[in-house]
């Protein structure tokens, strides 16, 4: 297992040898929740209960929770990339961001 998840959110695992520990964070949010263990299983228990602090604090001071990989994004690439990415979109009569997603799924199978 390389992360953790729990209810939408996605922890890293990692560990430091200094403190014999197991630590991570929430990763895709702008805001940090950190959760540490000195076992797998501590490590997920204190990642669960720091999602759901999170969610109860939020809801408590009525904030929005922030949801991690929202699905949309902005990437910038030179522009000769992003006029032969479109080009090709309009040849296949997609959109672009159809074509973008497509080349990532198509990368992401890859690995």
């Amino acid at each position: 297992m390389k992360n953790l998840e729990y209810k939408g959110y996605t922890g890293s695992i990692e560990y430091s040898g200094e403190d014999d520990l197991l630590y991570g964070k929430v990763l895709g949010i702008k805001g940090l929740i950190s959760y540490e263990g000195k076992t797998g299983s501590n490590l997920e228990n204190d990642f669960k209960e720091a999602i759901d602090i999170y969610l109860t604090d939020c809801k408590a001071n009525g904030i929005k929770a922030e949801k991690p990989f929202k699905g949309s994004f902005n990437v910038r690439v030179p522009p000769t990339l992003h006029q032969k990415a479109a080009l090709l979109a309009m040849e296949a009569k997609v959109s672009l961001n159809n074509f973008v997603a497509e080349a990532i799924r198509l990368r992401i199978q890859k690995s």
